[in-house]
């Protein structure tokens, strides 16, 4: 049997305990309710309780009169809470005290058809016991901070190198155009030729 279904069946017993204390009681036992029957000495050694049930069986010539300590003690029915004739009764015990019976037929109560029945509370309910509580799940370690990755050495083992600059990318380099100085500097020099070969050609003719 599964721990599921034996828990189960633990609490449909459990829950169903009350009703299993519950008695019923047949009053005089195999003698039912008739004369000649000590009731005293029927009630001796038995405990009623809040939820028990008294059975009364009888014949036609008997009925069930519920009536207070005065009634009972005078075998006096006319102030009956109830009265019953059904030759089968059942009376639930519904208060804690003592609940008092008598046959109301004249001359049965005084020849000893009366009935006196101490109730007690009802038996306690076996406790239900409480399901545990899961235990709690242990706590996860902190996981360390991550630090920043830092610059690992490629596969082969050997220093990174960084690529040669692609010749494309490089910057063409120009020679600084002469200065303003320089250039007047060889017009003047070109100026002075000139001005020599015009004389030595004059010179000449």
């Amino acid at each position: 049997m599964g721990s599921t279904t034996a828990s189960v069946l633990l609490l449909l017993l459990l829950t169903g305990a009350p009703a299993v204390l519950a008695l019923t009681f047949q009053v005089g036992d195999v003698a039912g309710w008739a004369s000649g029957v000590d009731y005293t000495t029927w009630v001796t050694g038995k405990t009623f309780r809040v939820g028990d049930t008294l059975e009364f069986k009888y014949g036609p010539s008997h009925s069930v009169s519920v009536v207070n300590k005065a009634g009972f003690d005078g075998c006096d029915s006319s102030r009956a809470t109830q009265s019953f004739s059904g030759g089968d009764t059942k009376i639930d015990l519904t208060t804690v005290g003592t609940i008092h019976f008598i046959c109301p037929t004249p001359g049965h109560c005084l020849g000893g058809m009366k009935l006196a029945v101490p109730v007690l509370a009802a038996a306690p309910s076996p406790a239900t016991p409480s399901p545990k509580s899961p235990p709690l799940a242990p706590r996860s370690p902190r996981k360390p901070k991550t630090q920043p990755p830092s610059a690992s050495p490629p596969a082969n083992g050997s220093p990174s190198e960084s690529p040669a600059p692609s010749p494309f990318s490089m910057s063409t380099t120009t020679s600084p155009s002469p200065s303003n100085a320089a250039l007047k500097g060889v017009m003047v020099s070109y100026g002075v030729m000139g001005l020599t070969m015009l004389l030595m050609y004059c010179a000449m003719n």
